[in-house]
C-alpha cells in the first residue's frame, strides 16, 4: 500500500477537545497538541516499531503475522516476511508476532544484516514463544534460525519487547502471562519464581514469567549474567507484571511496567534485582493494593473475580509484609492512590465491564528515548508522556482517541512515530470508554518538541 502523508484534521480536533475531567497521571495542562500526520494505515495490530539505519520504519504485526517496512515520506509499505502458518495469533489475545530488533551493524556491510524476532508458535505441549534470527537479503528476510525456543506464552501479558544492548547482548521482556488476573485468575503467578539449576539444565523456561532476560545473540546464557538464588540463567531481573516497554539510554536500561488497578511503573533495571510484583505494586506503601493469591483458594473457580474486592477465601498479603529487598520505581506517573479510592462505577465509566477504564492505571505500552528524555506511550487514553531519566514527569506530549502501542523517534529527533492498535478500548474526549479509535491500525508522525 502506498499513501502520501496527509494531515489528520479530525484527529487534531479530537486531540484539542480532550479537555474533560483530568485523567489520572496526566500531569500539568499541556500546550496545544501538535498536528499529526498519517504515515500508513490498514495495518493489523502493529506491535514493535523501530527506525532502521536505512531510514525506513520496521514493524511487526501482532495479528497480521508479518514484518513490514515503511518509507516514512511516502507511506509506501512492503512486506519483508510473512510468518502465516508458522506464528500463531489467538483472536483478541496478546500473542502473535511481537518483538523486533536489528543487529547494531545492520547495513554496514559486515555480514551481520540480522533481524531478531519473537513470536508465538505451536509447541509439543501447547503454545510457546520463540526468538529467531533472520538475515536481510535482497529485500526480504530469509535464513530463519531459532535462538531460544520453549518460552512461556498465553493469551495475556506477553510484553515481548526485544532490544540489542550496548554490551552486545539481547534483552527480552516476558510478562506474567496474566496469571492471577481476569480469566486466568486461578493460575499461580510466577513473577517471583526463580529457575532451578535442573530447569536450566533441561531448558525448562517456565519460571521465566514476569522477567527481563539477557542472552547472547545465539540465545545462550552469558557467563556474566547475575546468579540469583544460586542459579545463573537468562534471568536478568524479575518481579514484573507486564513490562510492555523497554529501552536503553546509553548503558542504562529502563522498563515500563503496567500496574493492576493502580501503580503503573517506570523502572531503571539493575542486574539481579527484584521489582516486587505481585507482592508490591508501585511503592511498598500499603495503599490501594493487596496481593490476593487467588490460585490458593480451594474454590477459586467458583469465586467471582474482582481485584479490588477480594473474598476472604483468597489468601491476602499486604505490601509491607513482603520483606525481601525490592527496587523502587522511578515514577508511577501519578497513578498511585490512597486507600478508600472508589474503584466502582464512577462517571463517565458507568458500565460494569468497562469500569476499569476509570481506574488510575494508564497502561504504559512502550518507552523510547527522545532527546534528553524518555517518552512513554499509554493505551488507556491514547497519550504520550515525557519523563526524565530520573523519573520526573514533564507533562503530556500528544493525545488522540487511540490506543498507542509503540513509539519510535526519527534519527534527527524531530519526529515521533506512533503505532496505533487496530482495535480495543480507549477514552473519548469526555474521558468515557470507547472502542471507536480515530486511527485504527495506523502509524502516526508527530512533531517532537522537547
Amino acid at each position: 500500500m502506498e499513501r502520501k502523508l496527509q494531515v489528520l484534521a479530525a484527529a487534531a480536533t479530537a486531540a484539542s477537545a480532550l479537555t474533560g475531567p483530568a485523567a489520572p497521571g496526566s500531569g500539568t495542562t499541556p500546550a496545544p497538541e501538535p498536528e499529526a500526520k498519517v504515515v500508513a494505515t490498514g495495518l493489523k495490530d502493529p506491535y514493535e516499531l523501530i527506525v532502521g539505519p536505512d531510514g525506513y520504519l520496521w514493524l511487526t504485526e501482532k495479528s497480521g503475522l508479518k514484518v513490514k517496512r515503511i518509507k516514512p515520506d511516502t507511506g509506501a509499505v512492503s512486506t519483508v516476511l510473512d510468518l502465516s502458518g508458522q506464528a500463531i495469533h489467538t483472536p483478541t489475545s496478546k500473542d502473535g508476532l511481537l518483538g523486533l530488533a536489528l543487529h547494531p551493524d545492520f547495513g554496514k556491510g559486515k555480514g551481520t544484516d540480522h533481524v531478531y524476532l519473537s513470536h508465538t508458535y505451536r509447541g509439543r505441549d501447547g503454545n510457546n514463544t520463540k526468538l529467531a534470527r533472520y538475515t536481510w537479503t535482497d529485500g526480504t528476510l530469509t535464513g530463519a534460525r531459532d535462538i531460544l525456543t520453549g518460552l512461556p506464552s498465553s493469551i495475556d501479558h506477553q510484553s515481548a519487547r526485544l532490544r540489542y544492548g550496548p554490551d552486545g547482548m539481547l534483552y527480552y521482556t516476558i510478562g506474567d502471562q496474566g496469571n492471577n488476573y481476569d480469566t486466568r485468575h486461578c493460575l499461580p503467578n510466577h513473577a517471583q519464581t526463580l529457575p532451578t539449576g535442573d530447569q536450566v539444565a533441561n531448558r525448562n523456561w517456565t519460571a521465566y514469567q514476569g522477567k527481563v532476560l539477557r542472552m547472547t545473540p545465539e540465545g545462550s546464557i552469558p557467563g556474566d549474567n547475575p546468579v540469583i538464588n544460586g542459579v545463573r540463567s537468562h534471568v536478568y531481573a524479575y518481579g514484573f507484571r507486564n513490562p510492555d516497554g523497554m529501552v536503553f539510554k546509553g548503558e542504562r536500561l529502563f522498563v515500563a511496567d503496567q500496574g493492576p488497578s493502580t501503580d503503573d511503573e517506570l523502572n531503571r533495571i539493575e542486574a539481579g534485582k527484584n521489582y516486587g510484583w505481585p507482592y508490591i505494586a508501585g511503592h511498598r506503601d500499603d495503599q490501594a493494593y493487596v496481593y490476593g493469591d487467588w490460585a490458593k483458594a480451594s474454590d477459586c473457580a467458583k469465586l467471582p473475580y474482582d481485584p479490588n474486592k477480594i473474598p476472604p477465601q483468597v489468601p491476602q498479603t499486604r505490601e509491607s509484609a513482603f520483606t525481601k529487598a525490592v527496587q523502587r520505581p522511578l515514577t508511577t506517573y501519578g497513578t498511585t492512590v490512597r486507600n478508600g479510592h472508589d474503584f466502582g462505577l464512577t462517571p463517565p465509566c458507568t458500565e460494569e465491564k468497562l469500569a476499569y477504564m476509570c481506574w488510575p492505571t494508564l497502561a504504559p505500552s512502550s518507552v523510547e528515548v527522545a532527546g534528553d528524555d524518555l517518552v512513554v506511550a499509554m493505551l488507556k487514553e491514547g497519550v504520550v508522556h515525557r519523563v526524565s531519566d530520573e523519573g520526573t514527569t514533564k507533562g503530556r506530549l500528544y493525545r488522540t482517541v487511540n490506543r498507542y502501542r509503540d513509539t519510535a523517534a526519527s534519527p534527527d529527533g524531530r519526529t515521533l512515530y506512533i503505532a496505533v492498535d487496530s482495535a480495543g478500548v480507549t477514552r473519548d474526549p469526555r474521558g468515557a470508554p470507547t472502542t471507536r479509535l480515530a486511527d485504527p491500525g495506523a502509524i502516526l508522525a508527530v512533531p517532537y518538541r522537547p
